[in-house]
């Protein structure tokens, strides 16, 4: 996987295509799934007494998702682009196929 946490990226499938680019929270164990910021929010609702929203009522919570259904975000090509590598100074840096730009 060439997604890492605080990484910009851009959903490019799904209910949520098109939006981003928007940062990488959280990467869940198997690191199958992400926790993007504010894309794939829920709703839940919570009892009176609830400590996140003491009054009750419906708060929202982020959600996880997959993997498969971002890319990264390149700041030189302004859109999601695939990743390669370039060896520089003997490691491996993470680059944008398009413009070779290094993330």
């Amino acid at each position: 996987m060439n997604i890492k946490r605080d990484d910009l990226v851009v959903v490019i499938s799904g209910n949520h295509k098109g939006q981003g680019p928007a940062k990488v929270l959280a990467i869940t164990s198997g690191k199958k799934r992400l926790e993007v910021q504010g894309i794939g929010d829920v709703l839940r609702h919570v009892k009176r007494g609830h400590p996140k929203s003491p009054q009750g009522g419906r708060v929202q919570v982020p959600s996880t998702i997959e993997v498969s259904k971002v890319s990264l975000y390149c700041e030189k090509c302004a859109r999601g682009v695939r990743t390669g590598v370039v060896v520089v100074d003997g490691r491996k840096q993470r680059c944008c196929v398009r413009c070779k730009s290094s993330f």
